[in-house]
């Protein structure tokens, strides 16, 4: 009942926090901070994020599943791209590689961060996280062969020297991504979308999945969202513009402060590599906090949605992006990825497969997956 209430929008902390971090962004766009300033860009950063959350939940609850993570995902990974053709524009030949560190750790953040926390948090829940294993299946394999395509095969080819593609293989690498995503959109949203809606655990949470779930959770999920009432239309609306003016805060106030953090990565004497990993994780975070809060609610298969959807998108979109603004980018463009890469990634896509495959998991599942991630994190800081 209180959640229906109406609340001033000029006084709501989610209107003004995007607002804020928008001006922040103005002012320190192509400037060179001093310490306070970028102290005051990541507080500013932090609250975008967490408007960022707020209003996807809102419009997810409006449109309802699998459309709210979609949306989020998009959203996100446009901004997310938008940001890479930027830094890649600006940074010459030391920004070559920019593009695949960070797509790559996205899809190791989301396969193994967003997946491995959320089962961890429906499975402290339920003893049994559940989920459709037909929809999370279909997401690995979009997954594991937009990886395979963009990231893999360039390591191999010998048009070029070094992990590069050829014109003619980019292109029909962005074409094939960009091919699949769009098929994987009609699957989730139109064809198969009982798939991708989340599973009725208030029946048998051992055997209730995707078979079961689908026939008739097509209605009965969608009542599982919330129990308030959906927002109206036009607060939907706000909320899709004010979710649009976080993440372009939230990926503009990450370049203002991505100077800094580029200058300390070198004063510490990592890897260029690291900065994909730290753009990756300060990009996805909007998508993690939402992907948990959906496992709090006993809504795992949201989660799942969240974090395979945000890792198609990145490279089916990405690939395309950076395959036309190569037309005009300056110096080399590397995506194939290493062999410690490789290995991971194909141990990402294994433990995965056995995780989805049986519909449920439990804590164990959870954590394999966090352990690979932090492999993952420990190699990026000392290969």
């Amino acid at each position: 009942m209180g959640t229906t209430k109406r609340r001033s929008p000029l006084t709501d902390w989610t209107v003004l926090v995007p607002v804020v971090a928008l001006v922040a962004l103005v002012f320190s766009w192509g400037r060179d901070l001093p310490g306070f300033a970028v102290v005051l860009v990541a507080l500013c950063l932090a609250g975008a994020v967490l408007a960022a959350v707020h209003h996807a939940e809102v419009v997810a609850h409006r449109v309802g599943e699998p459309f709210g993570s979609l949306i989020l995902a998009v959203a996100v990974t446009v901004i997310e791209v938008a940001l890479i053709v930027t830094l890649m524009a600006d940074g010459g030949d030391k920004t070559a590689s920019l593009a695949r560190d960070t797509v790559f750790a996205a899809v190791m953040i989301t396969c193994n961060g967003i997946v491995g926390v959320s089962l961890l948090v429906g499975a402290l829940r339920n003893r049994v996280a559940v989920f459709n294993p037909e929809g999370s299946g279909a997401a690995l394999a979009t997954v594991a062969t937009l990886a395979t395509l963009s990231l893999v095969l360039p390591t191999f080819t010998t048009s070029k020297p070094g992990p590069e593609f050829s014109t003619a293989q980019l292109t029909f690498a962005a074409v094939a991504s960009l091919a699949l995503y769009g098929l994987f959109v009609a699957v989730q949203t139109v064809r198969h979308r009982n798939y991708f809606l989340p599973v009725d655990t208030g029946r048998d949470a051992g055997r209730d999945t995707g078979r079961d779930a689908g026939r008739d959770t097509g209605r009965d999920t969608g009542r599982q969202d919330d129990h308030a009432e959906p927002p109206t239309a036009r607060a939907a609306l706000l909320s899709l513009g004010l979710l649009l003016v976080a993440l372009v805060a939230v990926v503009g106030d990450a370049k203002a402060v991505s100077p800094t953090i580029e200058t300390a990565v070198a004063k510490a004497g990592l890897p260029q590599a690291v900065v994909g990993v730290i753009i990756a994780l300060l990009v996805l975070l909007p998508e993690t906090l939402a992907a948990v809060r959906a496992a709090r609610r006993d809504r795992v298969q949201t989660s799942l949605n969240l974090a395979y959807g945000s890792a198609i998108a990145s490279i089916g979109l990405t690939i395309p992006a950076i395959a036309l603004a190569s037309i005009w980018l300056s110096g080399p463009l590397l995506l194939g990825l290493g062999a410690v890469h490789m290995v991971l990634l194909a141990l990402t896509v294994v433990v995965s497969a056995l995780t989805l495959a049986p519909g449920r998991a439990t804590l164990l599942q959870g954590g394999v997956h966090i352990v690979v991630l932090a492999a993952y994190l420990f190699l990026a800081v000392s290969p």
